[in-house]
């Protein structure tokens, strides 16, 4: 499972130093693809299988189905993390996400998702109001 936040830099080429902590999940090789909300979701190779398992598993006479699985695989991208544990971000992902050289890279139970700071910075003030405040069960079973 990967938890916390980190602020790693974005280098000159396009490269992201992954979390120590999230190091042994995706050393074998990860895949980067669109996020909602405008992050990279990074998905460990296993994690990213399972996932398009059950897209594949979507009826194809479904278009929000179809949109979802085009935008979200289209984007994909297949890396493997160098011997300093960099990762390049491709340049098509990058300019989805608005990412500058400041990052925020989260932990987020079964993925990491990679955001511009700012954006995050931003994202984080308007959702921990909603979030102190929830006063109804969003996720059924928790509470």
């Amino acid at each position: 499972m990967f938890l916390g936040s980190y602020e790693p830099k974005l280098d000159e080429k396009g490269r992201v130093i992954l979390p120590a902590k999230f190091r042994d999940e995706l050393s074998n090789g990860l895949v980067l693809t669109r996020g909602q909300e405008r992050c990279i979701y990074v998905f460990s190779a296993r994690e990213f299988e399972d996932m398009s398992e059950k897209i594949r598993q979507a009826p194809v006479t479904s278009k929000q189905a179809r949109d979802y699985m085009r935008v979200f695989l289209s984007g994909a991208s297949a890396e493997t993390p160098d011997k300093q544990h960099r990762v390049t971000i491709p340049a098509n992902l990058r300019a989805y996400a608005g990412l500058d050289r400041d990052l925020t890279v989260i932990g987020a139970g079964s993925r990491v998702e990679i955001w511009d700071a700012a954006a995050w910075q931003t994202y984080l003030a308007e959702q921990e109001a909603a979030f102190a405040e929830t006063a109804e069960e969003v996720i059924p079973g928790l509470f």
